[in-house]
């Protein structure tokens, strides 16, 4: 098993983040990096992007997935120790490093360590609308959606951040925080970020340099203290590569996704 980092420390003394660009592509992610055309992501990652493999091809199941402590996997030969795990018998990826949480979600065994659970959605399975857009939020003390932050909007990145900045303010000082963010703007329609009329890999790269502009605001309402977080895509898309279009397939550029890790 590899050497992984010591979240037994982190946990309890840093707010933490997930932040998942709904339906970014690593080769995608990758490509704009190396032209320079991330500028802040790569401030932020600054070695670039690890290759990843998801454990979902759409965003319920990866979602499902991550909460339940199963976040993308390296590529490379493991078994890989995760940040976090559930308590559970048999897990050959519980190492010393793994902060091992109570619950049957990470959300849930975060918040039974103290931290305040924050989910500012995005995508329809967010929606808080019906019972399925229901489900991936409920184990969250405090959840937003709204026509504002999801994928119809072209603004919904920002007005996402809104909702943390509001939301983190609030808080005590001294309360840990869990923020979570399902951010919208790259899954389709992502056209409107190139003038564009269908959505196409250079429609997608464009929104990811939207999100790109707007990182600093989201990253300075995260830092209220020590943070750890991890940005990562849920799953990639295709348009049109081998005759398919969408994701929920399990093709390479799919399942293939950008990770990082990063301590503020």
């Amino acid at each position: 098993m590899t050497a992984g980092r010591d979240m037994t420390a982190i946990v309890g003394t840093h707010d933490l983040a997930l932040i998942t660009l709904d339906t970014l592509r690593y080769d995608v992610a990758a490509a704009e990096h190396a032209a320079g055309r991330t500028p802040n992501l790569a401030r932020l990652v600054p070695g670039g992007w690890e290759r990843r493999h998801s454990p979902g091809t759409f965003t319920f199941s990866a979602h499902a997935a991550f909460f339940a402590g199963f976040l993308p996997t390296p590529d490379a030969p493991g078994p890989h120790p995760r940040p976090f795990a559930l308590a559970f018998d048999g897990s050959e990826t519980i190492g010393p490093g793994t902060a091992t949480l109570d619950g049957a979600t990470i959300v849930e065994g975060l918040a039974l360590r103290g931290y305040h659970t924050l989910c500012v959605g995005g995508t329809g399975f967010f929606n808080l609308r019906n019972p399925l857009g229901r489900v991936l939020p409920a184990p969250f003390a405090e959840k937003h959606w709204s026509p504002a932050t999801g994928v119809t909007d072209p603004r919904s990145f920002e007005n996402q951040i809104a909702v943390v900045e509001r939301s983190l303010a609030a808080l005590p000082a001294d309360r840990l925080a869990f923020t979570f963010v399902n951010v919208a703007a790259i899954h389709q329609p992502n056209c409107c970020y190139a003038g564009a009329t269908a959505d196409t890999v250079e429609t997608h790269a464009a929104a990811l340099r939207h999100v790109d502009a707007h990182l600093p605001r989201l990253v300075a309402a995260l830092r209220r203290r020590p943070l750890f977080a991890i940005v990562c895509s849920d799953h990639g898309t295709l348009y049109g590569e081998d005759g398919h279009t969408g994701h929920r397939i399990a093709h390479p550029i799919v399942t293939t996704v950008p990770y990082a890790e990063v301590v503020l």
